[in-house]
């Protein structure tokens, strides 16, 4: 009993996901292909009620609980106390609950509202930067600025929240591919969250992106550039104990380590492959 399609984040691949809305309340970003099929809607209470009625068929004891779809903080305050409250009821043994959440809802939330979402039991939060440069925000119709951006991430963590940031390798194709990596860098160093993952940037047919590609205004990365764009970025960084991860699907070369501790490391890695003469990519596609 799931309005389709249904995405999470990898880490939350044994949790169990309950979906509260439906789409995507943003659903703008050119990149992005996941919600385009999806008409924003947040369910009632009775819909979760009997949801959760439904889900306690397959797995009654979860241990980690994932609220969907795209960003269940943009819903009001209240509803998400009584939402949780009901979840931690009928889920008393759930160690964590986690969601993913826009920058445009951390800033609408106030520092008060944040802390009592978060002491009432949501734990982790999924950020989708995909990119620090004002340019390339703009032009996939993030909603925010790079400003705005890490005063979201910052907000969160504040609030007592551990924070998960993407930036997706590629976004501004050869046009923008150092500003990407130097900006991306700055950003995600500013609010050093907790996790940071890196993904590599896939246009599919349906998203808004594809036209710029068929119609050259935007090209994109070959396997070697993504290596070039992914080391500056990693040397760029500063952050303080960051789990970081690079192991999606779309990734040409998986990576793994905590940062800064292990950045020199990674570097060598990429360069290594980067300079071997017969790298050969994971996995290439393109339009």
């Amino acid at each position: 009993m799931y309005s389709t399609p249904l995405y999470r984040p990898p880490s939350e691949a044994r949790s169990l996901i309950i979906q509260v809305t439906e789409g995507c309340s943003h659903n703008k970003c050119r990149f992005c292909y996941m919600y385009k099929c999806k008409q924003f809607r947040i369910k009632s209470k009775e819909e979760i009620i009997e949801h959760i009625n439904w889900l306690k068929q397959y797995d009654k004891n979860p241990e980690r609980i994932f609220l969907a779809d795209g960003n269940v903080l943009c819903l009001k305050t209240e509803k998400i106390l009584d939402l949780l409250n009901y979840i931690k009821t009928e889920f008393p043994a759930a160690k964590r609950i986690s969601s993913y959440s826009g920058p445009l809802d951390i800033l609408r939330k106030s520092d008060e509202e944040l802390r009592a979402i978060r002491k009432a039991g949501i734990e982790l939060l999924y950020m989708g930067v995909e990119s620090g440069s004002d340019n390339i925000l703009a032009l996939m119709l993030k909603g925010v600025n790079q400003a705005q951006m890490i005063e979201a991430g910052q907000k969160a963590i504040r609030a007592g929240f551990k924070l998960s940031c993407m930036i997706i390798s590629g976004l501004g194709g050869t046009e923008y591919m150092h500003e990407h990596a130097v900006e991306s860098a700055k950003v995600i160093s500013a609010i050093n969250p907790h996790y940071f993952s890196l993904l590599r940037l896939v246009v599919e047919e349906e998203s808004e992106l594809a036209d710029d590609i068929k119609e050259g205004k935007l090209h994109l990365l070959t396997p070697l550039e993504v290596l070039d764009e992914n080391i500056i970025m990693l040397e760029n960084m500063e952050l303080n104990n960051c789990i970081f991860r690079a192991n999606h699907v779309s990734n040409h070369v998986n990576q793994a380590g905590t940062l800064n501790q292990d950045k020199d490391i990674l570097v060598a890695k990429l360069k290594k492959l980067r300079d071997s003469g017969d790298f050969i990519p994971m996995e290439y596609d393109t339009l």
